[in-house]
């Protein structure tokens, strides 16, 4: 059975996140200063000729669920695999925090300084534009956030969850991301979210919340020579 989650990024950047997107024929890529992430229509044959124009040499760009060969012109930075989780009936049902801040286009430098210094993944200074962002400050530094990405249909994405490493194990990200799930729930959505199989603590804390394992899958970090 086909799902939106075989290939959510083309849904999202050819739906609801057009606006915020640039490419043609099969291929998009969100447009420069958001997260840098490609998506293709037909993710077992990358439409390269059409993405190619859309993008600089020295941009790296994140694509999930292929691993054919990489064309001459782009270069392979990196490969490995990730989880793709969803949430289930387990999943928190009541707000805990009304403190967290909802973040707006003036934390964007800091949003974007807390995800380079924690790298929660591909980030840029408009990602916050892409959802709904809270966070956490002490005095004026923003010190823990999380956040919405990719959204087709009823499935909407948590992403950039990060704790600075001087706050960490005080329950920030939790509380965050209590909050995102009990608004999607509100609005019927279906949270999902991605992790590296390498980051296993942040497996195992997303299982606590309630998400599941959907599927296991590859994901490239590529650049155009």
């Amino acid at each position: 059975m086909i799902s939106l989650l075989d290939n959510i990024i083309w849904p999202t950047l050819t739906g609801p996140h057009a606006q915020f997107a640039t490419g043609t024929g099969g291929a998009r890529r969100y447009a420069p200063g958001f997260s840098p992430i490609v998506g293709f229509e037909n993710i077992e044959h990358p439409d390269f000729d059409a993405l190619t124009p859309y993008c600089a040499p020295g941009e790296h760009f994140y694509t999930p669920g292929w691993s054919g060969a990489v064309p001459a012109t782009w270069s392979l930075e990196m490969e490995s695999t990730m989880f793709l989780m969803v949430g289930g009936s387990a999943m928190p049902t009541v707000e805990e925090d009304f403190e967290a801040v909802r973040l707006g286009l003036e934390h964007a430098a800091q949003a974007l300084a807390l995800a380079t210094l924690t790298r929660p993944g591909p980030f840029g200074f408009r990602t916050i534009e892409l959802g709904e962002y809270f966070g956490y400050f002490e005095g004026e530094r923003l010190v823990a956030m999380a956040g919405e990405r990719l959204f087709a249909g009823r499935y909407r994405e948590i992403s950039g969850v990060c704790t600075h490493p001087d706050f960490q194990g005080r329950g920030m990200a939790r509380r965050l991301m209590n909050k995102l799930i009990v608004r999607q729930n509100q609005r019927q959505e279906i949270p999902f979210l991605h992790v590296m199989r390498a980051n296993e603590d942040a497996h195992r804390f997303y299982e606590r919340l309630g998400f599941r394992d959907d599927r296991e899958t590859i994901v490239r970090v590529i650049s155009p020579r």
